[in-house]
């Protein structure tokens, strides 16, 4: 490839599109990137600028791959064949026109402002499609992500890293658990009780992998020093997420969410809250910060004791899209596997009943799991609240636009 652009210089970094961009730029044939002098002339849409109709023919202006917007030119339409680029066209003006409460039908000549929306509505998607293509890329779980925007022209969030597990902030140590179970079948043969009952607690989980136990009570599930194999029914959250998910942009304020595009059974694992690992201490120096800009994404692991805290601001998964709700379909469950420090469980959420494909997935950022039984508090989520209790500092109240009939009306 070297040899047939000769005198190019060529970012590494480039993608293939581009390279080719390269080659038909500088006129040159390149073989290894399957320009020819067949097809060096050929020409790809990037996205559609304006539209006019003269007499019954109508015409778009047409940002060509690889050219500046100086070589934009106007074409008919039967010259385009991006059959999917002119649906969603019009499928965009259609809906600008009638947010500016405009006729639906299309003009005859659009006036600057809506082609500049068009233009930066492309321009949007081309983002997110990127951004779609990097969480992919990123991703260890099976369920793919995919994301939309159909309310605004907000692009892809500019400071957030996606991540699969934590990441451990500076100070903290999680130690790799010792020694495993030696069960033959741990779910009808466990020997002592297997991961679960050597910690003194029940197995989590049924032939199907939906948790059995009550909000409040540990996940305790086999690890990597553990005789079984993958398919152990006590390898659930480990899994990662298996559901297809969508981030999307929602159409009441309450920026972005996460909805499902599988129907997810009751009791059935979704996704686990993943972030930075920080002490409480730095929790409350940032939790000022996040205060000031409105922003909840800390939350307290305090099953046993109030020590550190998970950060989901700049490093998370998709969790970190995931709203809040007062009347919630996720619940809060504490997950210990290959570290059983009881400081530092996993954070994991379950489907609190069967969960529509298509519908919002939520939490509530201020769960209380069970208020007569203290002892269970203890893996209350305080969404947050990090670092706050004993702080002189008064809380910035969220007001909350969760919409339900049973909404506290703030969120803390």
């Amino acid at each position: 490839m070297a040899e047939n652009l000769k005198g190019c210089n060529v970012c590494c970094k480039s993608s293939w599109n581009q390279l080719q961009d390269l080659c038909r730029l500088a006129k040159l044939s390149c073989p290894a990137l399957g320009i020819s002098k067949r097809n060096l002339y050929d020409f790809e849409v990037e996205y559609l600028c304006d539209y006019k109709k003269i007499r019954e023919q109508e015409y778009y202006l047409v940002k060509w791959r690889g050219y500046p917007d100086s070589e934009s030119t106007w074409e008919p339409r039967q010259n385009l064949k991006c059959v999917r680029i002119l649906k969603q066209f019009h499928k965009d003006l259609e809906r600008e026109l009638l947010r500016r409460h405009h006729r639906s039908k299309t003009p005859r000549h659009l006036d600057p402002s809506l082609a500049n929306y068009l233009v930066q509505k492309a321009k949007q998607r081309r983002a997110l499609r990127r951004w779609e293509q990097e969480l992919n890329a990123k991703r260890s779980h099976l369920g793919r992500i995919t994301v939309e925007n159909e309310v605004d022209l907000d692009g892809p969030p500019r400071a957030f890293v996606y991540i699969n597990e934590y990441r451990v902030g500076e100070g903290i140590t999680l130690n790799q658990v010792a020694v495993g179970c030696e069960c033959q079948d741990c779910l009808w043969a466990p020997t002592g009780g297997c991961c679960p009952g050597a910690s003194l607690h029940k197995f989590a989980y049924n032939d199907q992998g939906q948790v059995r136990l009550r909000a409040g009570l540990p996940i305790y599930e086999c690890n990597s020093r553990c005789r079984c194999g993958y398919d152990c029914p006590n390898r659930v959250v480990q899994k990662g997420i298996r559901y297809d998910l969508c981030i999307f942009r929602t159409d009441d304020g309450r920026g972005w969410g996460v909805r499902t595009l599988e129907k997810i059974r009751k009791n059935s694992f979704v996704m686990e809250y993943v972030g930075e690992i920080i002490t409480s201490e730095e929790a409350e120096r940032r939790g000022q910060i996040y205060d000031r800009q409105g922003a909840t994404y800390l939350f307290d692991l305090d099953y046993v004791e109030d020590v550190y805290t998970v950060d989901a601001a700049y490093y998370g998964n998709i969790s970190h899209f995931v709203n809040h709700s007062c009347d919630p379909n996720l619940q809060v469950y504490n997950v210990f596997i290959d570290n059983l420090d009881e400081r530092l469980p996993r954070i994991a959420f379950f489907a609190t009943r069967t969960i529509r494909a298509g519908e919002e997935l939520t939490f509530d950022y201020n769960m209380q799991v069970d208020p007569v039984d203290m002892e269970s508090t203890r893996m209350d989520s305080n969404f947050g609240l990090a670092g706050l209790p004993g702080s002189p500092k008064k809380r910035v109240r969220i007001e909350c636009k969760c919409g339900t009939e049973s909404c506290r009306k703030y969120l803390f």
